[in-house]
């Protein structure tokens, strides 16, 4: 039939139909792609500043960049990095100083430092005014609670040769982690070894007078170290390196909303621990957020960047406690690839 022919009876019934339909139907719509699942390990036990991280999870900003992000606690902090090592999470948060030795001793390890969160690592020694603690020195002669596989107890040497401590002189007490307080607390302990924001403020809601709270930030004392970063998988990076960049907005965008108010920002804490108090979290979450994530540095060029000169100057101190089978470059320490422009990543 050509195209002049008359339509055939029962033609023109069908040929509406198809037009109603396309008509009802309207516009073909793009497909949604399925979120990028994203599995994200914290460095320790949920606590204050885990809101960094927890607040933009509640709040859907990481689902509103398509990612599907599960976020779990750590039984230490060396436990991410073998998370990430081993594939088995995508991300974590981890102590730039251990990666770097976990790399050094496993040079084929699929981990990439991309984003710094501690700019001022909270590596601290909190002692006991009444046990005598005063300064570095003083710490001769005395006992130290010292948790393994800390990243605090592992920075300990270093502390040592940059302030003329005698370690041989200092007697370091490996103890488990929840009895660390108790013991400092108790007086059996002269000092420990850990975070400040854990040891100073679990320490003063023990009941200890803060008259009597000693606390040496080691970056007070010549430390020029970095402290935690993120971290992410290899593979993960190359599969979906836009994945990545979009957990780092939204995490950017977290960081600024826990800062400007993080008596708000606790509460996702909070829902997750029904026994953590209100005031400690949000003292521990201010503390971490004054000391060591807004820095000069941080002011000045943004969240989650490096200094590399800071960071070539962090390796010699590395090197004075531990020796390195192949010293890393700084560029190759941290892959800046995935920073936002610095605009977009100010701190205010």
């Amino acid at each position: 039939m050509s195209v002049l022919d008359p339509i055939r009876p029962g033609r023109t019934s069908c040929v509406c139909a198809v037009l109603l339909a396309l008509i009802a139907a309207g516009p073909a719509k793009a497909q949604t792609p399925e979120p990028t699942p994203v599995r994200f390990s914290l460095d320790g036990r949920i606590e204050g500043p885990s809101a960094l991280f927890l607040l933009p999870l509640d709040r859907g900003y990481y689902k509103n960049e398509s990612l599907n992000v599960t976020i779990d606690d750590a039984a230490n902090g060396f436990e991410p990095i073998t998370r990430v090592a081993s594939g088995t999470y995508d991300m974590a948060l981890a102590d730039i100083n251990a990666v770097i030795r976990f790399r050094d001793q496993n040079p084929t390890a699929p981990v990439r430092v991309i984003f710094m969160v501690y700019n001022r690592p909270p590596f601290a020694i909190v002692g006991r005014k009444s046990r005598g603690i005063s300064d570095p020195k003083s710490l001769e002669g005395k006992r130290l609670g010292a948790p393994p596989l800390t990243s605090t107890v592992q920075q300990w040497p270093v502390f040592a040769k940059l302030n003329d401590v005698g370690p041989a002189k200092v007697t370091l007490e490996p103890i488990a982690l929840p009895v660390r307080i108790p013991m400092l607390a108790a007086g059996q302990l002269d000092a420990a070894l850990g975070y400040s924001f854990r040891l100073y403020v679990d320490l003063k809601d023990r009941g200890v007078p803060v008259g009597d709270i000693i606390q040496m930030e080691m970056p007070d004392y010549k430390m020029k170290l970095y402290g935690a970063a993120i971290i992410v998988n290899s593979k993960f990076a190359t599969e979906q390196p836009d994945a990545v960049r979009k957990f780092l907005r939204a995490t950017v965008r977290g960081f600024r909303e826990t800062i400007r108010n993080p008596s708000t920002a606790i509460e996702p804490v909070l829902r997750r621990d029904d026994q953590a108090k209100k005031d400690v979290e949000i003292e521990r979450l201010r503390m971490a957020i004054r000391e060591n994530v807004i820095t000069p540095e941080v002011k000045a060029n943004g969240f989650g960047a490096i200094d590399p000169a800071r960071l070539e100057e962090s390796l010699n101190q590395m090197a004075l406690a531990y020796t390195f089978k192949l010293r890393p470059k700084p560029d190759a320490v941290f892959d800046a690839s995935f920073l936002a422009p610095a605009a977009e990543r100010r701190a205010n």
